[in-house]
C-alpha cells in the first residue's frame, strides 16, 4: 500500500478571470505562473514559503436552478443546483467547471475569494460544496482589487463563509425560480391555447415593477388637460428698477382675470428680503445614486452604469459598486486617495475638510463607491462614469457652497407678487461637481412702485412624467423592491418582453394588457406588499447566525403555497386570458412590424425590407416581406437585439426630416441597423456586404473567424482572449520541495 504525499496546496476561488488575475499578482508579490491548459482556461499559480497556492475562477454563476424531471406538474417545485452549461446558454462555463474540478483534487485547503455580496457569496459556496466537496471554507472578504488590500484581506481571512447571505442567496434563487419560471409558463401556456407564440416573463419584482408604470400610463391616458393663466407684472421704484413679478397663484378661472386688468398704472409697495443659504456637499455614492446621476449627467442607462462601473472595479480603478452605503470609512486613506488622483485632476485643490460628507444609507459588506486613486490608464468606454466617480469624491470633502437667494414681493391693490433670484457667492463643491442651480440676478426694491405693464400667460395642467429608467431604479428601491444588483436588468426585461418602449418609459399594448390580466386572475403577483415581505424576510436570513436551513425552508414552503393558488387560478381561467393575451400580442407585433420595416427591396422593388428575426437559428437578419416571390436577404451579427437605425430629434431637424425617419449609410444610401447589447450603447452599421465600409470589415471579420478557429483567440464572459500577445515574464518564486 503506497503512502499519500500530503497536498500542501490551496485553492482560491474567484469570480472572474480578471480578478483571479489581480489577486494572483498581489498575493504572490507579481511571481506567480499563468498556466493555460488546452481548452484555453487559464489559473495561477504561485508559492509562500513551502506551501503552493492556486487560483482558479468560476467565471460567475458555473450552477443554476433547474427543473430535475423534464416535465411535470403546472407549478413545479422539484428543482435542484445543476451545472449552469447544461441549460445549453452557458456552454463556455462547462470547461471552466472541468479545470476547478482538477484543481479541487490537488488541494486540501480552500479560500473563496469572490464579489463579497450576497450572489458572490452563492457562487462560492456552489463551488465549495459541488467542485471541492466541502462543507465549508475560509472568505477573503475586500472591497478593492489592489495589492494593498487584497493583502490585507489574506491576512486577515475569515474563518468561514459568510453563512447568512449564503443562505439568502440560495433562497433568493429558488424564490425567483418558483415564481418566475411557473408563472411564465402559465402565461406562455394560456397564449399558446390561442395558436399565438410569444416569449412572455413575469415575476414577484417584475410584476410590481410593471405595475407601476401601467399606473403611471393610466394616469397619464385619463389625465384630462385644464387651461390656466400665469399673471406677471412689470413694475419699476424711484430709481427707474425694472423687475417682473408674477402672481404666486395659477388662476383657473377666466372670470378672475378682471380684477387684474385694473392694474395698470398703479402704484404700489415693494419689499426685498436676502438671505444667504448653506448648500451643503453631495453624500458618497452608492449605486443607485450613481446611476440616477450618471443618467442625468452621462445620458447613460443604469445597465450601462453598472457594467461600466463594474469594468472599472476590475481595472482596479474604483472601489466594489454594488453597494448600499452613502458614507466611507476612514480605513481606505483619504489622504492617500487625494494624493494619487492630484495627477489626475487639479480638482483635488479645493478638497479642504478632512472628513467627508456623509448619507444615510449603510452596507455591512461593502462602503460607498470611490477611486482607489490608481495610476492606471482609465479605458475610453469608462471615462465618463470614472470621471463622475472621481468628482463625486472629492466634492465630499470640499467646503459648502453659499448662495444668496432674493426674494421681492410686491402688493398692488392688495394682491400679492413675488420674485425669486439666486447668485452664488461661494462655489465650495460646485467648482468640482456638476450642479443644477441656476443664477438669476435681479434688483433690490423697496418702497414704492409703479405697475408699466401687465402680462397674462395661458397654460394647461400637464399630465404626470412618466418614468426614465433611471427614475424607475430609484422608484423601486424607495418601495424596498429588487436588489441594488438586480434593479436594472428587471427594467430591461421589460423593454425585451415588449411590455415597455422610449426612453421615458412608456408602457405597450401588450404590458397594459398583461397588468389587466393579472389583476383579474392572479392579482398577488402586481402586489409589491408581498413583494416588500418577501424581500424583508430574505435581509433577515442575511443577518441571522443560527437556525438557516429552517428559516429557508419556512420561506419556500410561504412561497410554494402562494404560487400554487396563483396557478389553480391561472388554469381555471386559461382560455380567457390567452385571448386577453393574444389580442393584445396582435397589436404589439403589427407596431413592431411597422416600427421594423425599412425601405424599398434593392432587388425586387415590389416588398419593403424588414429585420426579422428567425426563431430556428435563433438570430437576427433582414429580409423582403415579398418573401416567397423575393428571396433576398442580409445577415446580421449574432449577438444583440436588432432594429432600424433611427434619427434623433436634433439630427433629424438638421436634415430637415421628421424625428424617427430612418438613418441610412453615407457611402451606399442603404438604411443602418442598430444593434443593443445588454448594458452597452447601440452599434450603428451598414448591412449592405458590397458597401465601401463593409469591405474593411468583411475582411477583419473573416481573418477573426479563422484566428477563432484555429484557437488563436477565445471568447470569455463577453471578452476576446488573444493567446498570440506575449505575456510580461515575471520572476518566478523559488519553490521548496515538501519534505
Amino acid at each position: 500500500m503506497t503512502k499519500k504525499t500530503p497536498k500542501n496546496t490551496t485553492l482560491i476561488i474567484t469570480e472572474k478571470p480578471a480578478a483571479a488575475e489581480k489577486i494572483a499578482a498581489a498575493l504572490s508579490g507579481a511571481t506567480d505562473e499563468k498556466i493555460t491548459n488546452k481548452d484555453k482556461v487559464s489559473y495561477y499559480e504561485f508559492y509562500k514559503g513551502s506551501r503552493r497556492y492556486i487560483v482558479g475562477c468560476a467565471v460567475g454563476h458555473l450552477f443554476g436552478i433547474q427543473q430535475i424531471a423534464k416535465r411535470g406538474p403546472f407549478p413545479n417545485f422539484e428543482v435542484e443546483w445543476q451545472p449552469a452549461h447544461q441549460k445549453g446558454k452557458s456552454s463556455f462555463t462547462k470547461k471552466y467547471l472541468a479545470v476547478l474540478k482538477k484543481l479541487a483534487k490537488e488541494a486540501d485547503e480552500f479560500i473563496v475569494a469572490t464579489d463579497f455580496d450576497v450572489e458572490g457569496e452563492v457562487i462560492g459556496w456552489n463551488v465549495v460544496r459541488f467542485v471541492c466537496k466541502q462543507k465549508d471554507a475560509k472568505r477573503m472578504k475586500f472591497s478593492l482589487l489592489t495589492k494593498e488590500a487584497l493583502d490585507k484581506s489574506f491576512d486577515n481571512l475569515l474563518p468561514n463563509l459568510n453563512w447568512g447571505a449564503a443562505f439568502a442567496g440560495e433562497t433568493r434563487h429558488y424564490i425567483d425560480w418558483f415564481y418566475g419560471i411557473n408563472l411564465s409558463r402559465g402565461l406562455m401556456k394560456a397564449l399558446s391555447s390561442t395558436g399565438t407564440f410569444r416569449i412572455l416573463s413575469i415575476g414577484r419584482v417584475q410584476g410590481p415593477a410593471l405595475n407601476i408604470v401601467a399606473t403611471r400610463e393610466k394616469e397619464i391616458m385619463n389625465f384630462k388637460s385644464e387651461p390656466y393663466w400665469n399673471i406677471f407684472l412689470q413694475v419699476k421704484d424711484v430709481k427707474n428698477q425694472k423687475v417682473e413679478v408674477k402672481h404666486p397663484k395659477d388662476i383657473f378661472k377666466k372670470s378672475e382675470l378682471l380684477k387684474f386688468k385694473h392694474l395698470q398704472g398703479k402704484s404700489g409697495v415693494a419689499s426685498t428680503t436676502i438671505k444667504e443659504d448653506i448648500v451643503a456637499a453631495p453624500t458618497p455614492f452608492d449605486l443607485t445614486t450613481l446611476q440616477t446621476e450618471a443618467y442625468k449627467n452621462c445620458g447613460y442607462t443604469p445597465s450601462q452604469t453598472l457594467k461600466s462601473a463594474q469594468s472599472l472595479y476590475l481595472a482596479g480603478l474604483i472601489s466594489y459598486p454594488r453597494t448600499s452605503s452613502q458614507k466611507y470609512d476612514a480605513s481606505i486613506g483619504y489622504d492617500k486617495i487625494m494624493k494619487a488622483l492630484k495627477k489626475y485632476t487639479t480638482a483635488v485643490k479645493y478638497a479642504v475638510n478632512k472628513k467627508p460628507t456623509e448619507g444615510k444609507k449603510t452596507d455591512p459588506a461593502h462602503p460607498a463607491i470611490y477611486p482607489t486613486g490608481e495610476n492606471k490608464k482609465v479605458p475610453e468606454g469608462d471615462k465618463k462614469i470614472y470621471d463622475l466617480i472621481v468628482k463625486r469624491f472629492i466634492s465630499c470633502f470640499c467646503a459648502p457652497a453659499k448662495v444668496e437667494n432674493k426674494r421681492i414681493k410686491v402688493i398692488v391693490n392688495g394682491l400679492n407678487f413675488t420674485a425669486n433670484g439666486a447668485q452664488i457667492k461661494e462655489k465650495g463643491w460646485m467648482n468640482v461637481y456638476p450642479y443644477s442651480t441656476k443664477e438669476s440676478k435681479i434688483p433690490t426694491i423697496d418702497g414704492k412702485v409703479d405697475v408699466l405693464e401687465i402680462r397674462t400667460e395661458e397654460k394647461e395642467t400637464k399630465p404626470p412624467r412618466r418614468y426614465s429608467a433611471a427614475s424607475l431604479v430609484k422608484e423601486l428601491e424607495k418601495r424596498g423592491l429588487g436588489t441594488k444588483a438586480t434593479r436594472a436588468a428587471i427594467i430591461e426585461t421589460l423593454y425585451s418582453r415588449g411590455y415597455a418602449r422610449e426612453k421615458s418609459i412608456e408602457v405597450t399594448e401588450l404590458g397594459m394588457r398583461m397588468v389587466e390580466t393579472l389583476e383579474k386572475y392572479a392579482p398577488i403577483i402586481l402586489d409589491e406588499g408581498m413583494t416588500r415581505d418577501m424581500t424583508e424576510k430574505l435581509e433577515e436570513i442575511e443577518v441571522a447566525t443560527e437556525n438557516l436551513e429552517e428559516k429557508e425552508k419556512v420561506i419556500l414552503d410561504e412561497a410554494k403555497k402562494s404560487v400554487t393558488k396563483i396557478a389553480k387560478g391561472m388554469s381555471k381561467n386559461i382560455e380567457a386570458m390567452g385571448k386577453s393575451l393574444a389580442d393584445a400580442n396582435a397589436i404589439v407585433w403589427e407596431q413592431e412590424k411597422e416600427a421594423n420595416t425599412m425601405t424599398e427591396c434593392p432587388v425586387c422593388h415590389k416588398g419593403k425590407l424588414r429585420v426579422m428575426y428567425g426563431k430556428k437559428y435563433s438570430r437576427y437578419f433582414v429580409s423582403c416581406d415579398a418573401y416567397p416571390d423575393c428571396k433576398t436577404i442580409y445577415s446580421l451579427p449574432p449577438k444583440g437585439m436588432m432594429k432600424p437605425a433611427r434619427m434623433s430629434k436634433k439630427a433629424a431637424e438638421e436634415a430637415g426630416l421628421k424625428e424617427g425617419a430612418l438613418e441610412k449609410c453615407e457611402e451606399c444610401g442603404f438604411p443602418k441597423v442598430a444593434a443593443f447589447k445588454k448594458g452597452g450603447a447601440p452599434w450603428r452599421f451598414c448591412f449592405n456586404p458590397e458597401c465601401p465600409t463593409n469591405e474593411e470589415a468583411m475582411k477583419k471579420k473573416a481573418e477573426f473567424k479563422a484566428k477563432l478557429a484555429s484557437g488563436e483567440i477565445e471568447i470569455v464572459d463577453g471578452k476576446i482572449i488573444d493567446h498570440t500577445k506575449k505575456e510580461k515574464k515575471k520572476p518566478k518564486a523559488k519553490r521548496k520541495k515538501s519534505k
